[in-house]
Protein backbone atom coordinates (compact mmCIF):
# COMPACT_ATOMS: atom_id res chain seq x y z
CA UNK A 1 0.00 0.00 0.00
CA UNK A 2 2.83 2.41 0.92
CA UNK A 3 4.54 1.59 -2.39
CA UNK A 4 1.34 2.32 -4.34
CA UNK A 5 0.86 5.63 -2.54
CA UNK A 6 4.45 6.60 -3.31
CA UNK A 7 3.95 5.83 -7.01
CA UNK A 8 0.68 7.79 -7.05
CA UNK A 9 2.26 10.84 -5.37
CA UNK A 10 5.19 10.76 -7.79
CA UNK A 11 2.82 10.57 -10.77
CA UNK A 12 0.77 13.50 -9.49
CA UNK A 13 3.89 15.62 -8.96
CA UNK A 14 5.09 14.93 -12.48
CA UNK A 15 1.64 15.67 -13.92
CA UNK A 16 1.39 18.96 -12.07
CA UNK A 17 4.89 19.93 -13.20
CA UNK A 18 3.94 19.61 -16.86
CA UNK A 19 0.32 20.77 -16.56
CA UNK A 20 -0.58 24.28 -17.63
CA UNK A 21 -3.64 26.40 -18.09
CA UNK A 22 -4.63 26.61 -21.74
CA UNK A 23 -4.08 30.35 -22.08
CA UNK A 24 -2.34 32.39 -24.73
CA UNK A 25 0.63 34.48 -23.53
CA UNK A 26 -0.46 38.10 -23.17
CA UNK A 27 2.76 39.60 -24.54
CA UNK A 28 5.43 37.52 -26.26
CA UNK A 29 7.44 37.21 -29.48
CA UNK A 30 9.22 34.43 -31.36
CA UNK A 31 11.67 35.35 -34.12
CA UNK A 32 12.94 33.11 -36.92
CA UNK A 33 14.99 33.61 -40.09
CA UNK A 34 13.95 32.52 -43.59
CA UNK A 35 14.49 33.17 -47.29
CA UNK A 36 12.27 33.28 -50.37
CA UNK A 37 12.73 33.81 -54.10
CA UNK A 38 10.38 36.43 -55.52
CA UNK A 39 10.37 37.17 -59.22
CA UNK A 40 13.72 35.40 -59.57
CA UNK A 41 15.45 37.28 -56.74
CA UNK A 42 16.35 35.44 -53.54
CA UNK A 43 15.98 37.48 -50.37
CA UNK A 44 16.22 36.77 -46.65
CA UNK A 45 13.60 37.93 -44.19
CA UNK A 46 12.74 37.88 -40.49
CA UNK A 47 9.45 36.43 -39.25
CA UNK A 48 8.25 37.63 -35.86
CA UNK A 49 5.13 35.97 -34.50
CA UNK A 50 3.67 36.62 -31.09
CA UNK A 51 1.06 38.39 -29.04
CA UNK A 52 0.50 41.99 -28.02
CA UNK A 53 -2.05 43.19 -25.45
CA UNK A 54 -5.15 45.28 -25.84
CA UNK A 55 -5.40 47.49 -22.75
CA UNK A 56 -8.36 49.09 -21.02
CA UNK A 57 -8.49 52.67 -19.73
CA UNK A 58 -6.60 51.63 -16.57
CA UNK A 59 -3.77 49.95 -18.48
CA UNK A 60 -4.95 46.41 -17.72
CA UNK A 61 -4.86 43.79 -20.51
CA UNK A 62 -8.34 42.87 -21.73
CA UNK A 63 -7.26 40.89 -24.80
CA UNK A 64 -4.16 39.46 -26.40
CA UNK A 65 -3.91 39.66 -30.19
CA UNK A 66 -1.76 37.25 -32.14
CA UNK A 67 0.12 38.59 -35.15
CA UNK A 68 2.84 37.61 -37.63
CA UNK A 69 5.23 40.28 -38.86
CA UNK A 70 7.57 39.88 -41.84
CA UNK A 71 10.47 42.24 -42.53
CA UNK A 72 12.89 41.95 -45.41
CA UNK A 73 16.50 41.82 -44.24
CA UNK A 74 19.37 44.04 -45.40
CA UNK A 75 17.15 47.07 -45.99
CA UNK A 76 19.24 50.22 -45.72
CA UNK A 77 16.41 52.70 -45.22
CA UNK A 78 13.59 51.13 -43.19
CA UNK A 79 11.91 54.53 -42.80
CA UNK A 80 11.06 54.75 -46.49
CA UNK A 81 10.01 51.11 -46.76
CA UNK A 82 6.20 50.63 -46.72
CA UNK A 83 4.33 48.65 -44.08
CA UNK A 84 1.28 46.63 -45.16
CA UNK A 85 -1.20 45.84 -42.33
CA UNK A 86 -3.42 42.89 -43.23
CA UNK A 87 -6.84 41.85 -41.91
CA UNK A 88 -9.35 39.24 -42.97
CA UNK A 89 -13.04 39.51 -42.31
CA UNK A 90 -15.98 37.45 -41.17
CA UNK A 91 -16.42 39.14 -38.80
CA UNK A 92 -14.77 36.40 -36.76
CA UNK A 93 -12.27 35.14 -39.32
CA UNK A 94 -8.58 34.67 -38.59
CA UNK A 95 -5.90 36.27 -40.76
CA UNK A 96 -4.97 32.88 -42.22
CA UNK A 97 -6.51 33.39 -45.67
CA UNK A 98 -4.44 36.23 -47.13
CA UNK A 99 -1.48 35.26 -44.93
CA UNK A 100 -1.06 31.75 -46.38
CA UNK A 101 -2.54 32.23 -49.83
CA UNK A 102 -2.01 35.79 -51.10
CA UNK A 103 0.62 38.29 -50.02
CA UNK A 104 2.89 36.37 -47.62
CA UNK A 105 6.20 34.60 -48.38
CA UNK A 106 4.59 31.16 -48.02
CA UNK A 107 1.44 29.85 -49.73
CA UNK A 108 -0.66 26.71 -49.52
CA UNK A 109 0.19 23.56 -51.39
CA UNK A 110 -2.83 23.54 -53.73
CA UNK A 111 -3.33 22.95 -57.42
CA UNK A 112 -3.29 25.80 -59.95
CA UNK A 113 -7.06 26.33 -59.68
CA UNK A 114 -7.09 26.38 -55.86
CA UNK A 115 -8.25 22.85 -55.04
CA UNK A 116 -6.70 20.96 -52.07
CA UNK A 117 -3.95 18.41 -52.50
CA UNK A 118 -2.32 16.09 -49.98
CA UNK A 119 0.00 16.05 -48.18
CA UNK A 120 -1.10 19.43 -46.85
CA UNK A 121 1.42 22.17 -46.20
CA UNK A 122 3.04 25.32 -47.57
CA UNK A 123 5.56 26.27 -50.22
CA UNK A 124 7.37 29.43 -51.35
CA UNK A 125 5.25 32.24 -52.78
CA UNK A 126 7.16 33.54 -55.81
CA UNK A 127 4.68 36.42 -56.19
CA UNK A 128 4.64 37.79 -52.60
CA UNK A 129 4.81 41.57 -52.19
CA UNK A 130 7.46 41.17 -49.47
CA UNK A 131 9.97 42.44 -52.01
CA UNK A 132 8.46 45.95 -51.82
CA UNK A 133 6.77 46.10 -48.40
CA UNK A 134 7.00 44.63 -44.91
CA UNK A 135 3.77 42.92 -43.82
CA UNK A 136 1.96 42.30 -40.54
CA UNK A 137 -1.03 39.93 -40.31
CA UNK A 138 -3.36 40.71 -37.41
CA UNK A 139 -5.90 38.38 -35.79
CA UNK A 140 -8.70 40.40 -34.11
CA UNK A 141 -10.10 39.26 -30.76
CA UNK A 142 -11.15 35.58 -30.60
CA UNK A 143 -9.81 34.82 -34.10
CA UNK A 144 -6.69 32.78 -34.82
CA UNK A 145 -4.80 32.53 -31.52
CA UNK A 146 -6.13 35.88 -30.26
CA UNK A 147 -8.27 35.81 -27.14
CA UNK A 148 -10.19 38.18 -24.90
CA UNK A 149 -9.24 38.25 -21.20
CA UNK A 150 -11.97 38.41 -18.54
CA UNK A 151 -11.62 41.41 -16.28
CA UNK A 152 -10.87 40.58 -12.63
CA UNK A 153 -13.81 38.72 -11.16
CA UNK A 154 -15.97 39.60 -14.17
CA UNK A 155 -16.88 38.35 -17.62
CA UNK A 156 -15.48 39.77 -20.84
CA UNK A 157 -17.12 43.06 -21.80
CA UNK A 158 -18.16 42.06 -25.32
CA UNK A 159 -19.18 45.61 -26.18
CA UNK A 160 -15.50 46.55 -26.31
CA UNK A 161 -14.76 44.15 -29.17
CA UNK A 162 -17.65 42.74 -31.13
CA UNK A 163 -19.21 45.42 -33.29
CA UNK A 164 -18.30 47.61 -36.26
CA UNK A 165 -17.25 50.63 -34.21
CA UNK A 166 -15.77 48.76 -31.23
CA UNK A 167 -13.66 46.65 -33.60
CA UNK A 168 -12.27 49.75 -35.31
CA UNK A 169 -11.58 51.57 -32.04
CA UNK A 170 -9.53 48.91 -30.24
CA UNK A 171 -7.67 47.82 -33.38
CA UNK A 172 -6.61 51.41 -34.08
CA UNK A 173 -5.22 51.65 -30.55
CA UNK A 174 -3.47 48.28 -30.91
CA UNK A 175 -1.87 49.37 -34.19
CA UNK A 176 -0.52 52.52 -32.53
CA UNK A 177 1.32 50.31 -30.05
CA UNK A 178 2.55 47.95 -32.77
CA UNK A 179 3.90 50.77 -34.93
CA UNK A 180 5.60 52.35 -31.92
CA UNK A 181 7.19 49.11 -30.71
CA UNK A 182 8.53 48.33 -34.16
CA UNK A 183 9.74 51.85 -34.99
CA UNK A 184 7.52 52.23 -38.07
CA UNK A 185 6.12 55.72 -37.58
CA UNK A 186 8.06 57.13 -40.54
CA UNK A 187 7.10 54.34 -42.94
CA UNK A 188 4.40 54.75 -45.63
CA UNK A 189 1.47 52.68 -44.36
CA UNK A 190 -1.19 50.60 -46.11
CA UNK A 191 -4.10 48.65 -44.68
CA UNK A 192 -5.66 45.74 -46.56
CA UNK A 193 -8.90 43.98 -45.61
CA UNK A 194 -10.75 41.10 -47.22
CA UNK A 195 -14.55 40.66 -47.14
CA UNK A 196 -15.78 42.15 -43.82
CA UNK A 197 -12.21 43.41 -43.63
CA UNK A 198 -13.29 45.92 -46.29
CA UNK A 199 -15.70 47.48 -43.80
CA UNK A 200 -12.97 47.27 -41.15
CA UNK A 201 -10.32 49.11 -43.15
CA UNK A 202 -12.76 51.78 -44.32
CA UNK A 203 -13.44 52.54 -40.66
CA UNK A 204 -9.80 52.25 -39.63
CA UNK A 205 -8.71 54.77 -42.26
CA UNK A 206 -10.35 57.60 -40.31
CA UNK A 207 -9.86 56.16 -36.81
CA UNK A 208 -6.11 55.84 -37.34
CA UNK A 209 -6.00 59.36 -38.72
CA UNK A 210 -8.22 61.19 -36.22
CA UNK A 211 -7.70 59.12 -33.04
CA UNK A 212 -4.09 57.93 -33.45
CA UNK A 213 -2.77 60.68 -35.77
CA UNK A 214 -1.50 57.98 -38.11
CA UNK A 215 -1.87 58.87 -41.79
CA UNK A 216 -2.08 56.24 -44.51
CA UNK A 217 -0.96 56.08 -48.12
CA UNK A 218 -3.39 53.40 -49.17
CA UNK A 219 -6.49 51.36 -48.36
CA UNK A 220 -6.91 48.06 -50.21
CA UNK A 221 -10.27 46.29 -50.15
CA UNK A 222 -10.27 42.66 -51.32
CA UNK A 223 -13.76 41.34 -52.17
CA UNK A 224 -15.22 43.95 -49.79
CA UNK A 225 -18.48 43.47 -47.90
CA UNK A 226 -20.42 46.74 -47.79
CA UNK A 227 -23.30 46.36 -45.37
CA UNK A 228 -24.84 49.58 -46.65
CA UNK A 229 -25.98 47.43 -49.58
CA UNK A 230 -25.82 43.78 -48.55
CA UNK A 231 -27.98 44.00 -45.43
CA UNK A 232 -30.32 46.74 -46.61
CA UNK A 233 -31.88 44.85 -49.51
CA UNK A 234 -34.20 46.52 -51.99
CA UNK A 235 -33.98 47.18 -55.72
CA UNK A 236 -30.34 48.27 -55.82
CA UNK A 237 -29.06 45.41 -53.67
CA UNK A 238 -31.03 42.86 -55.68
CA UNK A 239 -30.19 44.19 -59.14
CA UNK A 240 -26.46 44.45 -58.45
CA UNK A 241 -26.30 40.63 -58.40
CA UNK A 242 -27.06 40.27 -62.11
CA UNK A 243 -23.53 40.86 -63.48
CA UNK A 244 -22.26 38.21 -61.05
CA UNK A 245 -24.96 35.82 -62.30
CA UNK A 246 -23.71 36.54 -65.82
CA UNK A 247 -20.10 35.78 -64.88
CA UNK A 248 -20.89 32.52 -63.08
CA UNK A 249 -23.21 31.34 -65.84
CA UNK A 250 -20.58 32.19 -68.46
CA UNK A 251 -18.01 30.11 -66.57
CA UNK A 252 -20.36 27.09 -66.56
CA UNK A 253 -21.33 27.62 -70.22
CA UNK A 254 -24.95 28.23 -69.22
CA UNK A 255 -25.55 31.43 -71.23
CA UNK A 256 -27.13 31.67 -74.69
CA UNK A 257 -24.66 31.02 -77.52
CA UNK A 258 -24.63 34.69 -78.50
CA UNK A 259 -23.06 35.56 -75.14
CA UNK A 260 -21.18 32.32 -74.59
CA UNK A 261 -19.22 32.88 -77.78
CA UNK A 262 -17.76 36.14 -76.43
CA UNK A 263 -15.00 36.60 -73.85
CA UNK A 264 -16.14 37.23 -70.29
CA UNK A 265 -14.85 40.81 -70.31
CA UNK A 266 -16.91 41.52 -73.44
CA UNK A 267 -20.06 40.12 -71.87
CA UNK A 268 -19.91 41.78 -68.44
CA UNK A 269 -20.18 45.42 -69.63
CA UNK A 270 -23.46 44.52 -71.37
CA UNK A 271 -24.86 43.02 -68.17
CA UNK A 272 -23.61 45.95 -66.07
CA UNK A 273 -25.20 48.49 -68.40
CA UNK A 274 -28.52 46.65 -68.31
CA UNK A 275 -28.38 46.45 -64.52
CA UNK A 276 -27.79 50.16 -63.98
CA UNK A 277 -30.06 51.57 -66.67
CA UNK A 278 -32.95 49.09 -66.81
CA UNK A 279 -33.06 46.52 -64.01
CA UNK A 280 -32.77 48.82 -60.98
CA UNK A 281 -35.64 51.09 -62.18
CA UNK A 282 -37.73 48.04 -63.10
CA UNK A 283 -37.44 46.38 -59.69
CA UNK A 284 -38.03 49.75 -58.02
CA UNK A 285 -41.49 49.86 -59.60
CA UNK A 286 -42.50 46.79 -57.59
CA UNK A 287 -46.06 45.63 -58.16
CA UNK A 288 -46.85 48.66 -60.30
CA UNK A 289 -44.61 47.63 -63.19
CA UNK A 290 -46.62 46.86 -66.34
CA UNK A 291 -47.08 43.25 -67.39
CA UNK A 292 -45.30 43.93 -70.67
CA UNK A 293 -42.28 45.49 -68.98
CA UNK A 294 -42.16 42.74 -66.35
CA UNK A 295 -42.09 40.06 -69.06
CA UNK A 296 -39.45 41.90 -71.07
CA UNK A 297 -37.23 42.30 -68.02
CA UNK A 298 -37.59 38.64 -67.01
CA UNK A 299 -36.64 37.57 -70.53
CA UNK A 300 -33.52 39.74 -70.47
CA UNK A 301 -32.58 38.59 -66.97
CA UNK A 302 -32.81 34.98 -68.15
CA UNK A 303 -30.60 35.92 -71.10
CA UNK A 304 -27.94 37.36 -68.78
CA UNK A 305 -28.20 34.80 -65.94
CA UNK A 306 -28.81 31.36 -67.39
CA UNK A 307 -31.88 30.99 -65.15
CA UNK A 308 -35.36 29.99 -66.24
CA UNK A 309 -37.59 32.92 -67.25
CA UNK A 310 -40.56 31.54 -65.29
CA UNK A 311 -38.46 31.22 -62.12
CA UNK A 312 -37.51 34.88 -62.47
CA UNK A 313 -41.14 35.92 -62.88
CA UNK A 314 -42.12 33.77 -59.88
CA UNK A 315 -39.60 35.77 -57.82
CA UNK A 316 -41.07 39.09 -59.01
CA UNK A 317 -37.71 39.83 -60.71
CA UNK A 318 -35.97 39.73 -57.32
CA UNK A 319 -33.95 36.49 -57.54
CA UNK A 320 -32.03 35.60 -54.35
CA UNK A 321 -28.42 34.50 -54.69
CA UNK A 322 -29.22 31.29 -52.80
CA UNK A 323 -31.72 30.32 -55.49
CA UNK A 324 -29.12 30.99 -58.20
CA UNK A 325 -26.49 28.79 -56.49
CA UNK A 326 -29.01 25.97 -56.15
CA UNK A 327 -30.68 26.14 -59.56
CA UNK A 328 -28.20 27.40 -62.17
CA UNK A 329 -27.08 23.86 -63.03
CA UNK A 330 -30.20 22.01 -61.89
CA UNK A 331 -30.84 20.70 -65.39
CA UNK A 332 -27.16 20.48 -66.33
CA UNK A 333 -25.52 17.92 -64.08
CA UNK A 334 -27.62 18.75 -61.04
CA UNK A 335 -24.80 20.41 -59.10
CA UNK A 336 -25.06 23.46 -56.89
CA UNK A 337 -22.41 26.18 -57.35
CA UNK A 338 -20.30 27.73 -54.63
CA UNK A 339 -21.27 30.87 -52.76
CA UNK A 340 -17.85 32.47 -52.33
CA UNK A 341 -16.51 31.03 -55.56
CA UNK A 342 -19.04 29.73 -58.07
CA UNK A 343 -16.45 27.72 -59.98
CA UNK A 344 -16.76 25.09 -57.22
CA UNK A 345 -19.47 22.45 -57.45
CA UNK A 346 -21.43 20.65 -54.73
CA UNK A 347 -23.89 17.76 -54.50
CA UNK A 348 -27.13 18.20 -52.56
CA UNK A 349 -29.47 15.56 -51.17
CA UNK A 350 -32.14 16.54 -53.68
CA UNK A 351 -32.31 18.68 -56.80
CA UNK A 352 -35.40 20.61 -55.71
CA UNK A 353 -34.92 23.52 -53.33
CA UNK A 354 -34.32 27.23 -52.81
CA UNK A 355 -30.76 27.03 -51.48
CA UNK A 356 -27.79 24.61 -51.39
CA UNK A 357 -27.21 22.21 -48.52
CA UNK A 358 -23.69 23.55 -47.95
CA UNK A 359 -21.03 25.88 -49.37
CA UNK A 360 -18.99 23.75 -51.73
CA UNK A 361 -16.04 26.13 -51.88
CA UNK A 362 -15.64 26.69 -48.14
CA UNK A 363 -15.39 23.00 -47.29
CA UNK A 364 -12.77 22.68 -50.02
CA UNK A 365 -10.74 25.59 -48.67
CA UNK A 366 -10.83 24.37 -45.08
CA UNK A 367 -9.26 21.13 -46.34
CA UNK A 368 -6.09 23.08 -47.15
CA UNK A 369 -5.97 26.06 -44.81
CA UNK A 370 -6.61 24.43 -41.42
CA UNK A 371 -3.75 21.90 -41.40
CA UNK A 372 -1.42 24.36 -43.14
CA UNK A 373 -1.75 27.24 -40.67
CA UNK A 374 -1.42 24.93 -37.65
CA UNK A 375 1.67 23.29 -39.11
CA UNK A 376 3.22 26.54 -40.31
CA UNK A 377 2.90 28.63 -37.14
CA UNK A 378 3.94 25.85 -34.77
CA UNK A 379 6.63 24.05 -36.77
CA UNK A 380 8.15 26.65 -39.11
CA UNK A 381 7.63 29.83 -37.06
CA UNK A 382 8.05 27.99 -33.71
CA UNK A 383 5.02 29.49 -31.98
CA UNK A 384 4.09 26.65 -29.61
CA UNK A 385 0.70 26.67 -27.90
CA UNK A 386 -2.17 24.36 -26.98
CA UNK A 387 -4.64 27.10 -27.89
CA UNK A 388 -6.79 26.20 -30.89
CA UNK A 389 -6.33 28.33 -33.99
CA UNK A 390 -9.82 29.73 -34.64
CA UNK A 391 -10.44 29.77 -38.37
CA UNK A 392 -13.78 31.29 -37.34
CA UNK A 393 -14.03 32.54 -33.78
CA UNK A 394 -16.90 33.23 -31.35
CA UNK A 395 -17.62 36.91 -31.95
CA UNK A 396 -21.38 36.98 -32.35
CA UNK A 397 -23.70 38.71 -31.75
CA UNK A 398 -21.95 41.44 -33.75
CA UNK A 399 -23.18 45.03 -33.39
CA UNK A 400 -23.77 46.45 -36.88
CA UNK A 401 -25.33 49.73 -35.72
CA UNK A 402 -24.06 53.16 -36.75
CA UNK A 403 -22.11 51.94 -39.76
CA UNK A 404 -20.52 55.09 -41.17
CA UNK A 405 -17.42 53.38 -42.48
CA UNK A 406 -18.03 54.27 -46.12
CA UNK A 407 -18.19 57.97 -45.29
CA UNK A 408 -15.28 57.56 -42.86
CA UNK A 409 -13.09 56.57 -45.80
CA UNK A 410 -14.32 59.53 -47.83
CA UNK A 411 -13.50 61.89 -44.99
CA UNK A 412 -10.07 60.35 -44.47
CA UNK A 413 -9.31 60.78 -48.17
CA UNK A 414 -10.52 64.37 -48.16
CA UNK A 415 -8.26 65.19 -45.21
CA UNK A 416 -5.26 63.28 -46.56
CA UNK A 417 -4.21 63.89 -50.20
CA UNK A 418 -1.78 60.94 -49.95
CA UNK A 419 -4.57 58.41 -49.41
CA UNK A 420 -5.48 56.20 -52.39
CA UNK A 421 -7.82 53.20 -52.67
CA UNK A 422 -7.48 49.89 -54.53
CA UNK A 423 -10.45 47.49 -54.84
CA UNK A 424 -9.82 43.88 -55.91
CA UNK A 425 -12.63 41.42 -56.66
CA UNK A 426 -13.21 38.05 -58.31
CA UNK A 427 -15.93 37.88 -60.94
CA UNK A 428 -17.23 34.54 -59.61
CA UNK A 429 -17.72 35.71 -56.02
CA UNK A 430 -21.41 35.35 -55.13
CA UNK A 431 -21.17 36.57 -51.53
CA UNK A 432 -19.59 40.01 -52.01
CA UNK A 433 -20.01 40.43 -55.73
CA UNK A 434 -17.58 42.34 -57.92
CA UNK A 435 -20.31 44.71 -59.13
CA UNK A 436 -21.32 45.43 -55.55
CA UNK A 437 -17.66 46.34 -54.93
CA UNK A 438 -17.71 48.68 -57.91
CA UNK A 439 -20.91 50.25 -56.62
CA UNK A 440 -19.35 50.78 -53.19
CA UNK A 441 -16.36 52.46 -54.82
CA UNK A 442 -18.65 54.76 -56.78
CA UNK A 443 -20.62 55.71 -53.66
CA UNK A 444 -17.73 56.54 -51.34
CA UNK A 445 -17.21 59.96 -52.91
CA UNK A 446 -20.51 61.14 -54.44
CA UNK A 447 -18.88 64.40 -55.57
CA UNK A 448 -16.53 62.54 -57.90
CA UNK A 449 -13.73 64.96 -57.07
CA UNK A 450 -11.45 62.19 -55.77
CA UNK A 451 -12.32 59.47 -58.29
CA UNK A 452 -8.82 59.56 -59.80
CA UNK A 453 -7.57 58.13 -56.47
CA UNK A 454 -9.68 54.97 -56.81
CA UNK A 455 -8.70 51.88 -58.79
CA UNK A 456 -10.65 48.65 -59.46
CA UNK A 457 -9.12 45.33 -60.52
CA UNK A 458 -11.14 42.22 -61.42
CA UNK A 459 -10.05 38.57 -61.67
CA UNK A 460 -11.40 35.35 -63.20
CA UNK A 461 -11.91 33.63 -59.88
CA UNK A 462 -13.93 34.06 -56.70
CA UNK A 463 -13.88 35.68 -53.26
CA UNK A 464 -10.28 34.57 -52.65
CA UNK A 465 -9.16 35.23 -56.20
CA UNK A 466 -5.55 34.55 -55.27
CA UNK A 467 -6.19 30.79 -54.92
CA UNK A 468 -6.02 30.51 -58.70
CA UNK A 469 -2.32 30.66 -59.55
CA UNK A 470 -2.75 32.95 -62.56
CA UNK A 471 -4.66 35.43 -60.40
CA UNK A 472 -2.22 35.03 -57.49
CA UNK A 473 0.42 36.54 -59.73
CA UNK A 474 -1.84 39.18 -61.26
CA UNK A 475 -3.34 40.30 -57.95
CA UNK A 476 0.07 40.60 -56.28
CA UNK A 477 1.40 42.51 -59.27
CA UNK A 478 -1.55 44.90 -59.09
CA UNK A 479 -1.01 45.37 -55.35
CA UNK A 480 2.74 45.82 -55.80
CA UNK A 481 2.24 48.43 -58.51
CA UNK A 482 -0.32 50.26 -56.36
CA UNK A 483 2.09 50.45 -53.41
CA UNK A 484 5.02 51.58 -55.53
CA UNK A 485 2.89 54.19 -57.32
CA UNK A 486 1.33 55.69 -54.17
CA UNK A 487 4.40 56.16 -51.99
CA UNK A 488 4.94 59.91 -51.84
CA UNK A 489 8.67 59.98 -52.75
CA UNK A 490 9.11 63.49 -51.37
CA UNK A 491 5.92 64.94 -52.84
CA UNK A 492 4.05 67.30 -50.50
CA UNK A 493 0.62 66.30 -49.19
CA UNK A 494 -1.42 69.15 -50.63
CA UNK A 495 -4.16 69.76 -53.17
Amino acid sequence: MKYNLLVLCTFLCISLTFAQNRKIPVDTTITTQHSVTIDGTNMSYTATTGTQPVWDEMGEPIASLHYTYYTRNNVRDRASRPLLISFNGGPGSGSVWMHLAYTGPRVLKIDDEGYPVQPYGVKENPFSVLDVTDIVYVNPANTGYSRTIPETGEKVDRDKFFGINADVTYLAEWLNTFVTRNNRWRSPKYIIGESYGGTRVMGLSLALQNQQWMYLNGVIMVSPADYKVIRVGGPVSSALNLPYYTAAAWHHKALPSELQGKDLLEVLPESEDYTINTLIPAIAKGGFISDAERSAVAKKMAYFSGLNEKDILDHNLDVPTQFFWKNLLKDNGGYNVGRLDSRYLGIDRQLFGASPDYSAELTSWLHSFTPAINYYLQEELKFKTDIKYNMFGPVRPWNNEDDNTRDNLRQAMAQNPYLNVLVQSGYYDGATTYFNAKYTMWQIDPSGRMKDRFEFKGYRSGHMMYLRREDLKKANDDLRNFIVRTTAKGKSAKY
